[in-house]
C-alpha cells in the first residue's frame, strides 16, 4: 500500500530528541499504512542508526508506519531534507525537524486541508516558555510568530521536484525554508495554513553567550535577499537594522577618535554610543528573567552583537555579491 503522506525528519547528533520526535509521531491518529516516516541523519551516525533501527522493528511489531533511514554525507539540513522527500513514497511530504513534538492529530489535519488545488501547507508551531524566561528563549519563541518553516510545513512531491526541493547553499537551519515559501509563491503555488496541524517545539537548552554565535546565520538573509528582495522585505524585515549600524558607527568614531588622543568628538562617540547600547540592552531584557547571570549576559551581549551582527551581514553580502544592509 502507497502511503498518502511522508514524514520527513532531518536530524544530526541528537538522539534523545529523535526519540521524542518519533514517539510523537508514532502516536499519530492517522492510520499506519497511509504514512510513512523518512529520518535522514546529516552524515554517518552508529547512535543514531541504532535508535532508528529499533524503532523499525518496533513499529513493525506494532503495525506501525514504516520507518526509513538515510545516512547521506554531511551537507546541511537543507541537504539532508532533499534526501529524505526524493527517497519519500507518497506524493505528499510533511517536514518536522528532530526536535519538535507533533500533536496526535498533525497528520490527519493536514490531509484533511490538503484538497487538490492546495499545492503546500504550513501549521502553527507552539514553543512552550517559563514564567520568567531568558533573552535566548524569547528570541526562540519567535519561530511561533513564522510562517512556513520546517518544523510544519507540508507540500506536493511533484513540486519540490519542479523546483529542486531546498536551496543547499542555505548550509544551516537558517532561511532555508523562507527560500522554499518564496519559490512556491513566485511558481504561483497555493499555499494554505492549516491551524489544526500543531507541532510544539520545546527550547533547546543553550550555553552561555549563545546569542553571539547566532549571529553568523544572518549572512543567509544576504542570499535570501539577493534571491527574494521583494518578499524579504515584505514578510522577513521590511527595513534594514539601522540600530545595530547606529551603535557600529559610534564604536568606529570613539577608536578613530581616541587614536588621536582624548578629546570632545571621543567624548561624544562614547556618549552616543553608551546611550545607544543602553537601550538595546534595555530592550532585551524588558521581558526576561533578571536573575543576576542573566542580567550579566544579556548586558555583555548587548555590548557585542551590533558589531558581531554588522560582521556577518557584511560576509553574506561579499559572499553573495548584493547590497545588503
Amino acid at each position: 500500500m502507497t502511503p498518502r503522506i511522508s514524514v520527513v525528519v532531518p536530524t544530526y547528533r541528537r538522539p534523545a530528541m529523535l526519540h521524542r520526535c518519533l514517539t510523537a509521531l508514532a502516536g499519530q491518529d492517522l492510520p499506519a499504512g497511509e504514512f510513512e516516516i523518512v529520518v535522514v541523519h546529516d552524515g554517518p551516525s552508529d547512535v543514531t542508526a541504532r535508535l532508528v533501527r529499533q524503532w523499525a522493528r518496533r513499529l513493525a511489531e506494532r503495525g506501525g508506519p514504516r520507518l526509513i533511514f538515510l545516512s547521506p554525507p554531511h551537507g546541511g539540513p537543507a541537504a539532508a531534507r532533499n534526501a529524505g522527500w526524493r527517497a519519500a513514497s507518497a506524493g505528499m511530504v510533511a517536514f518536522t525537524d528532530d526536535d519538535a513534538v507533533p500533536d496526535r492529530g498533525w497528520l490527519v489535519a493536514t490531509l484533511a486541508a490538503m484538497t487538490p488545488d492546495v499545492d503546500a501547507a504550513w501549521g502553527p508551531v507552539v514553543v512552550p516558555l517559563p514564567k520568567a524566561p531568558t533573552d535566548y528563549e524569547v528570541d526562540a519563541a519567535r519561530l511561533a510568530l513564522s510562517q512556513f518553516v520546517t518544523a510544519n510545513c507540508f507540500c506536493r512531491k511533484r513540486l519540490l521536484e519542479r523546483l529542486g526541493g531546498f536551496d543547499e547553499r542555505f548550509e544551516r537551519a537558517w532561511r532555508e525554508d523562507s527560500d522554499l515559501w518564496f519559490r512556491l509563491l513566485d511558481a504561483g503555488a497555493r499555499v494554505e495554513h492549516v491551524p489544526g496541524a500543531v507541532v510544539v517545539h520545546p527550547v533547546r537548552p543553550a550555553s552561555w553567550g549563545i546569542s553571539l554565535l547566532q549571529q553568523r546565520k544572518v549572512l543567509y538573509d544576504a542570499l535570501l535577499f539577493k534571491k527574494h528582495r521583494e518578499l524579504y522585505r515584505r514578510l522577513i524585515r521590511k527595513r534594514p537594522r539601522w540600530d545595530y549600524y547606529s551603535i557600529v558607527a559610534a564604536l568606529a568614531a570613539l577608536a578613530l577618535s581616541l587614536a588621536g588622543g582624548p578629546g570632545p568628538i571621543a567624548a561624544a562617540a562614547g556618549a552616543l554610543w553608551l546611550v545607544l547600547t543602553a537601550r538595546f540592552c534595555a530592550a532585551r531584557l524588558e521581558r526576561v528573567a533578571k536573575t543576576p547571570v542573566h542580567v550579566v549576559e544579556v548586558v555583555v551581549t548587548s555590548m557585542l552583537i551590533p558589531p558581531i551582527a554588522v560582521f556577518w551581514r557584511l560576509v553574506g553580502a561579499l559572499r553573495y555579491r548584493v547590497v545588503f544592509l
